[in-house]
């Protein structure tokens, strides 16, 4: 896996997934011809409407002598219903949960380290990667039915960053096992399983230097905790036409900021595509400080009004895209577990470009700036006790951002 900047390779096979209708299907191929592992990562698994037809995947997998280990974390997911933890346990699906949480646990700072990434490996020969969870786009679990689908995406690969892929499942996975040894007083198991490497990692399949070029981008608290962000920078810094962002929880940092503004300042033309429904109270009120000032640089913002946005995405200068997990608020950037694949490619990054001006120009709404400058002092003060909030809760953690 590369450190620091992105270290790109060719010999990649990509396919863009948008929303559960087309990526459920993708995974639940991939699982249906697996033969030996069938290793998955998850924020929210959600047993709902087509959440139900992937966990019937894992199912057939196992029950074909697969090893299916799944990982979700504590707060997006908790414990699986118990007539699923039946079946799981009867097939043999491994069920492992990051970090769990209870009535307290949110109270502890270090709690606050999700595990928020969408990462799937089958047999070390196809990877998945994006912001997509096991959940239903047309149900949501805190509003319940939707009248549109959630806007995400997520990518299908194969190559060389297969093999990153699985190297990073695997290790998280052997963490977690070993948590599971002492929880069941099995000190002697859990050193066997931090020391052993955790799963067979297969072959990944590799193109030679054809194909598009692409890495697999971390974020965590050790050795890569600022990757993600720097290749947005790196990316932003040297745009020359076009920057097109699509970003559920857009709360970026000083550098971020400053980025975009220098780059609509030498004729970059910027575009955002933000949330347009209230979703979380933070994570909404406490972006729209961020608008005036990137607006009055001449960056254009437009609200996603169909339903929830939840992609994390990006197109600059129709070659360079990102696909992940990774919002542009401290959450992500400071806390929590993501994970991002850089692509250069002129076909899928134009692709998705296209996709995201269409949702832009269709389902989208343009917000301009004598408006944005006129809101009610009812809403700025929820802004502003949002915003206090998220600098109180990261003064806690110890994060500047």
């Amino acid at each position: 896996m590369t450190r620091g900047a992105a270290r790109l390779h060719g010999g990649h096979q990509l396919t863009l997934l948008e929303g559960t209708r087309e990526f459920f299907p993708a995974l639940i191929a991939a699982m249906d011809a697996a033969q030996t592992l069938v290793h998955f990562e998850t924020y929210i698994f959600d047993f709902t409407g087509s959440g139900a037809e992937l966990a019937e995947a894992l199912l057939r997998a196992a029950r074909r002598g697969v090893q299916t280990w799944v990982a979700v974390d504590g707060l997006g997911t908790g414990a699986a219903p118990r007539e699923w933890q039946q079946r799981f346990a009867e097939a043999g699906v491994q069920w492992r949960v990051y970090s769990p949480v209870n009535a307290l646990g949110l109270l502890l700072p270090t709690r606050w380290r999700r595990l928020h990434r969408k990462l799937c490996v089958v047999d070390g020969q196809v990877a998945f990667c994006g912001g997509i969870n096991v959940l239903d786009d047309f149900h949501d679990p805190s509003w319940g039915r939707l009248e549109a689908p959630r806007l995400d995406f997520a990518v299908r690969v194969t190559g060389p960053l297969v093999a990153d892929t699985q190297q990073a499942v695997a290790l998280l996975w052997r963490r977690l096992q070993a948590v599971h040894d002492l929880r069941r007083r099995e000190p002697l198991q859990a050193v066997h399983d931090l020391l052993q490497y955790g799963g067979s990692r297969g072959e990944a399949m590799a193109h030679g230097s054809a194909g598009a070029r692409a890495a697999l981008l971390l974020r965590d608290n050790l050795r890569h905790r600022k990757h993600i962000e720097r290749a947005y920078l790196k990316a932003i810094g040297a745009a020359h036409h076009e920057i097109v962002i699509a970003n559920a929880y857009f709360i970026p940092g000083r550098k971020l900021r400053n980025a975009l503004v220098r780059a609509a300042g030498r004729g970059v033309r910027v575009q955002l595509l933000l949330q347009g429904r209230y979703e979380y109270f933070m994570q909404y009120h406490a972006s729209r400080p961020v608008y005036g000032l990137l607006m009055e640089a001449g960056v254009e913002i437009h609200e996603y009004a169909p339903s929830f946005l939840h992609a994390k995405v990006a197109v600059i200068d129709g070659h360079w895209a990102t696909v992940g997990s990774s919002n542009l608020d401290p959450l992500s950037l400071l806390l929590a577990r993501e994970a991002n694949v850089v692509i250069e490619d002129k076909a899928f990054a134009q692709q998705l470009r296209e996709r995201l001006l269409r949702a832009m120009r269709e389902e989208g709404k343009r917000m301009e700036p004598t408006h944005h400058g006129r809101r009610p002092w009812p809403q700025r003060c929820k802004e502003s006790l949002a915003m206090f909030v998220m600098r109180l809760a990261l003064l806690v953690t110890g994060k500047r951002y």
